[in-house]
């Protein structure tokens, strides 16, 4: 392994899917039945398999150009190097933009989350999802159920060969280190958090219920499988339609709860990377797939925001 991809190594376990939680929940005990990380690819191999995947615009505003890259949180061990078009972005910015840096402890700090009350068989389907992760119910109790959930999917996703190590996100953290760019964060840990566990505790229960289910009747490997071949294909129009690989009710909670982690942070994250770009460096900002859907997509708000905005992957 190169030594630019060690710290990814020693810190990765840092990344969440869509909120950081403790590295040591991260790390089950891995027998035979158990989901394990995927092994690392030795550097050749990295190189020899580096193509471009997901989504890749150009921002053009003011006479400068700067990118925007749609990111999945988590991937295969062949994904941990940047492909031809995006190393071509890479060289021309000074700066990269995520929505947290993955490798920075204090970006990650969290406030403490709001109580969850749960009923016996609520608490008792979480832990045996827990154990059928093989990861001790006790480092959930640590945290808000809907993080436990987003960890045991996660956890989950494994058994395709799939983990936050591998994310691009981490990726292009390291990335930026090894070449001395600044990451900047475009959001906070905290709305983070805010946008992931509703306010209402009814309608959270609600989200842990359905989110449960799809684990317990094996509906989450398939959609995270899907996810994941359609953002390595760069297959945007698939992705706008949450019914190709959403197996949800369309009026249900987990319908709801990709409006308010995608659509409702949208804007806020194209004022975000507005402003940067208007300080003038070059940058790369890097975001979360789905937020290129949708009424609210972020290429679409920043053409509002006076950006000429052209695809570079896919063409």
């Amino acid at each position: 392994m190169t030594r630019a991809l060690r710290p990814w190594h020693r810190l990765a376990r840092l990344l969440l899917l869509l909120a950081p939680l403790r590295a040591a929940a991260l790390e089950p005990p891995a027998p035979p039945a158990c989901p394990a990380a995927p092994a690392p690819l030795a550097a050749a191999q990295l190189a020899e398999q580096a193509s471009d995947r997901g989504m890749l615009w150009r921002l053009r505003r003011d006479g400068r150009d700067s990118y925007l890259y749609a990111t999945l949180h988590l991937g295969q061990p062949g994904w941990a190097y940047p492909g031809p078009r995006l190393q071509q972005a890479l060289a021309g910015v000074r700066r990269i933009a995520l929505e947290l840096d993955p490798l920075d402890p204090a970006a990650l700090q969290m406030p403490p989350t709001p109580p969850l009350p749960l009923d016996a068989p609520l608490r008792q389907r979480l832990a045996a999802q827990a154990r059928a992760q093989c990861l001790d119910a006790a480092a959930l109790e640590r945290q808000h159920p809907l993080l436990g959930l987003s960890l045991l999917s996660l956890l989950d996703a494994r058994r395709d060969g799939m983990d936050v190590l591998y994310g691009q996100d981490l990726m292009l953290a390291v990335w930026a280190r090894q070449h001395g760019l600044p990451v900047l964060a475009l959001e906070s840990a905290a709305l983070q958090l805010q946008a992931l566990i509703p306010a209402d505790a009814g309608l959270a229960r609600a989200e842990l219920a359905e989110g449960l289910e799809a684990l317990e009747r094996g509906r989450n490997r398939p959609q995270m499988r899907t996810l994941a071949a359609l953002w390595a294909a760069g297959d945007l129009a698939a992705l706008q339609d949450t019914g190709r690989w959403c197996d949800c009710d369309p009026e249900g909670p987990t319908r709801q709860m990709l409006a308010r982690l995608n659509d409702e942070r949208n804007p806020a994250l194209a004022r975000r990377i507005a402003a940067l770009h208007a300080e003038g460096p070059p940058l790369l900002a890097a975001v979360g797939a789905l937020h290129m859907t949708g009424p609210q997509a972020l290429p679409r708000l920043l053409r509002e925001l006076g950006f000429e905005v052209s695809a570079v992957h896919p063409r």
